[in-house]
Order: structure tokens, then C-alpha cells, then sequence
């Protein structure tokens, strides 16, 4: 008996990695790196600003936490348009907002115009984030589509580097330097173009909106680029093609916090909640609080750089494990791995401590990004995908909003030990939620 079709995701999925795939990473991992580059900057512009504007810290945890207001609202709202307008518009519209906002904050002349426009910024952080993971996930094949969504998370390293290359090379050299490096923020408004004309759009997408003709398209882009024995156009000879999970749930449950969907909305919110609170709780504010522990503006961005760099194979180990061991071993253990590190950077007090021990976090710490971006997308259906990732970033924020603002009264009263074992705890909090959330790995999506 002959066996139907398979669908147009089926076929996706069954591909082997090739050029489309890696034109859809690059482009889309380029816009990753240039918002993580944005985001850097500002840990880096906090610490010359407190000494040149004179801040106090209180001014300088406000400035730290604004754009994270706007990221918990971007990324919210950009769920919601990604799931109603698709996933590659918005994308260029985010790149658009804040490149324009950044350059802008290169001309500002007092704190508060600085911080409305590091709000407009988050809006287009936030936003763009989930629904960047969100497209590479619906194109990658499903044997690697963990490892792809983490090496597009691993451009979040490249950006920081950039950053932190802007904050060493450029910031010190004179009185303006803050504002060269800000004014960098226009690349993105340039790239919007470029992301707008390139990427296709998500063909599960397209399917959910009736545009049949479209989604055959962008599958055949894929299909034509991949060697002939791993195309997916026939039919596949004794194995049984299932329906789109989609297509099996009514309507009517498709929401994120559905009974069958409660528990992993619940876990990822809170893993989001605590990994947001203590990474930019400690990464917003290292470099001012090395410049606090006596060290110059030049040695502590140096010892920022130095520590971004192991991000990289913090990256890489992830993107291995994630598909050996599974998403929430990984996710797991990255977390956990963290919570030790934080802990050794709080109780740091020579440079070779502080170095080892910022390295370790800096490994660890972004590793679990890598694994948690990955997780996100697998466990809701297309209808409300970029809607659950989208939500569960926004509650994230929330914690990005209070953790540069809750350093400072942490400091006052307990110094970086108190500081760094609040973030330590945090991170173990977060291992243990991973536990919630369903494993993925090797499965369609939806299927979870």
C-alpha cells in the first residue's frame, strides 16, 4: 500500500545541511551579533559615563535596566506579530528600530534623552531575539535543528567581542569615544535591508496563513540546494507519515498555557526568569564593578575582552552536547556549571582569581543560553510558537529589569559575594526547572 506525500515540514526536516541552511544562519546570526554588540556596548558606555557624567550608581543602574524595559515588552509583542505578520518582517523591522535608536544615542547630551532612547533600543532587542531562534529552528532539519539554533546563539559571542573590541579599542581614546562606538549602531539599520530581501520566510508560516504557493517556494529553495538522495519531494517508502501536531490539536487549545502545555510554559518561564536575573545582573555591571575594585577603564575592559572569549567554546560545547546528551541535560548542566562559577567570581580577589573565575562563568553561563534558545521554539506548535517563545522572553526581561538595579543594594550591603552567590542561586534554581521541560531532541517539531 502506497504510502501519502510527506508534508511540506517532513520534507524540511529530512534535508541534510547545505548552502540554504547556512545563508539563513549567517543572515540571520549577523542581525544576532549586532544586537548582542548593542547590548555589550552599554556595560562599556556605563563605566566611562559614571566617571565622565559623573553618575551616581543609582543613575548608572537605571541606565543598565531601561532597555531591558524595553526588551520585556519587545519581546512580547514581537511574539505576537511574528505569529500574525511572519517571522522575517519583523525581524527586519526590529533591526531597523534599534539601529536608528542606537546611532541616535551617539548625539545625546543628558542621561534622560540617553535612556528613552535605550528604551526604543529594547523594544527592537527584544523583540527580534525569539523570532530570530523561532525562524532557524522551523528550516533546520530535525537531526541538527539543536545544534543550529545554538550556533545562531553563538553569534551572540561574536556581537560581544565586537563590543567589548569598541569598549577597549575605542572608548578610551577621547572624551566622545562612547559616542563613536554607539554611532556603530547604524550597521543594523543597513542590514534590515539586506535581512528583509535574503531570508526566506517560515514556510509552517505560510502554511498556517493559506499562502500554499509560497511555502511549496521556500520548500523547494531548500530542496534544490541539497544533494538529490536527501531530498524529501518523494514519498517515503515504508514509513508512516504522521500529521502536523497542529493539525491534531483543536483550535481551541492552542494556547501556551493549555493543560497539555502549562508545565513546560511554567519551567521555561522560570529558567528565563533566572538566567536573565543573574547574566545581566553580572555581565551589565563587571566592568564598572572592576573600575569600583580599583582597576583602570582600560585594564577592566581588558579583562571584560579576556573573559568574553570564552564564550566561544562555551558555545561550541553546547552545541555538541545538545545533541548527544539532549537539550535539558545540557541546559541542565550549563546552569549548574554556572552556579559554581558565580559563585568563585563573588569570593575572587586576586587578578588571576578574577580572570579564571570570569572565564568560567562567561563559559558556562552562555553555553545554557545556547541550550535554552534551542529548547524554546520545540515545545509549542507553529500557531503559537513564536507567541510562547516570544512570552516567556518578555517575563525573562523582567528579571534583566530588576538585576542591574538590585546590584547596587547587593554591593551596599554585602559587597560582590553577596552579589555573585544571589546569581549563583539563581542559576541552580534554574537547572532544577529545566527538569519541567519535555526533551526534543531528534523529534519533529510540535511533537513534544
Amino acid at each position: 500500500m502506497s504510502q501519502p506525500p510527506l508534508t511540506r515540514s517532513q520534507r524540511l526536516e529530512r534535508l541534510d545541511f547545505n548552502p540554504a541552511h547556512r545563508r539563513l544562519l549567517l543572515g540571520s546570526g549577523v542581525g544576532w551579533a549586532l544586537d548582542a554588540m548593542d547590548v555589550g556596548l552599554i556595560s562599556f558606555v556605563m563605566a566611562a559615563l559614571t566617571v565622565q557624567w559623573k553618575l551616581s550608581l543609582h543613575q548608572t543602574s537605571w541606565l543598565g535596566s531601561i532597555g531591558f524595559v524595553g526588551m520585556a515588552l519587545g519581546a512580547s509583542l514581537g511574539g505576537l506579530l511574528a505569529d500574525r505578520i511572519g517571522r522575517r518582517q519583523v525581524f527586519a523591522a526590529t533591526l531597523l528600530v534599534y539601529g536608528l535608536a542606537t546611532a541616535a544615542s551617539a548625539l545625546v547630551t543628558s542621561l534622560a534623552a540617553l535612556m528613552v532612547l535605550r528604551f526604543i533600543v529594547g523594544l527592537g532587542l527584544g523583540a527580534e531575539l525569539p523570532v530570530a531562534s523561532t525562524l532557524v529552528s522551523e528550516f533546520a532539519p530535525a537531526k541538527i535543528r539543536g545544534r543550529m539554533v545554538v550556533a545562531l546563539e553563538a553569534f551572540w559571542a561574536v556581537g560581544w567581542m565586537m563590543a567589548a573590541l569598541l569598549g577597549y579599542l575605542v572608548i578610551p581614546q577621547s572624551h566622545d569615544g562612547w559616542r563613536w562606538a554607539l554611532a556603530v549602531g547604524i550597521v543594523p539599520t543597513l542590514y534590515a535591508a539586506v535581512i528583509r530581501a535574503r531570508l526566506p520566510e517560515s514556510v509552517r508560516f505560510l502554511e498556517s496563513k493559506g499562502r500554499e504557493e509560497e511555502a511549496e517556494a521556500a520548500v523547494r529553495s531548500f530542496e534544490a540546494e541539497a544533494p538529490r538522495q536527501a531530498r524529501g519531494t518523494a514519498k517515503a517508502a515504508g514509513e508512516p507519515v504522521e500529521a502536523p501536531v497542529e493539525d491534531l490539536e483543536p483550535s481551541g487549545h492552542q494556547h501556551i498555557w493549555s493543560a497539555r502545555l502549562r508545565v513546560r510554559t511554567a519551567a521555561l518561564w522560570a529558567v528565563w526568569f533566572c538566567i536573565n536575573l543573574s547574566y545581566y545582573g553580572a555581565f551589565i555591571w563587571i566592568p564598572s564593578l572592576l573600575v569600583k575594585q580599583g582597576f583602570s577603564i582600560v585594564k577592566s575592559f581588558e579583562f571584560t575582552l579576556i573573559m568574553t572569549l570564552a564564550q566561544l567554546p562555551g558555545y561550541a560545547l553546547a552545541g555538541w552536547l545538545i545533541e548527544v546528551w539532549g537539550r535539558r541535560a545540557t541546559l541542565a548542566s550549563f546552569l549548574a556549571g554556572s552556579a559554581l562559577a558565580a559563585l568563585a567570581y563573588g569570593h575572587a580577589s586576586s587578578t588571576s582569581e578574577i580572570l579564571t573565575a570570569g572565564c568560567a562563568l562567561s563559559f558556562a553561563n552562555l553555553g545554557a543560553w545556547g541550550a535554552l534558545y534551542a529548547i524554546g521554539p520545540e515545545i509549542y506548535p507553529t500557531s503559537i510558537r513564536g507567541t510562547g517563545t516570544g512570552a516567556a522572553a518578555a517575563f525573562g526581561r523582567i528579571a534583566s529589569i530588576v538585576a542591574p538595579l538590585l546590584v547596587p543594594v547587593l554591593i551596599a550591603r554585602g559587597g560582590n559575594g553577596l552579589a555573585f552567590t544571589v546569581f549563583s542561586i539563581a542559576f541552580a534554581l534554574a537547572a532544577v526547572a529545566c527538569f519541567g521541560l519535555p526533551e526534543a531532541r531528534n523529534r519533529s517539531l510540535g511533537r513534544v
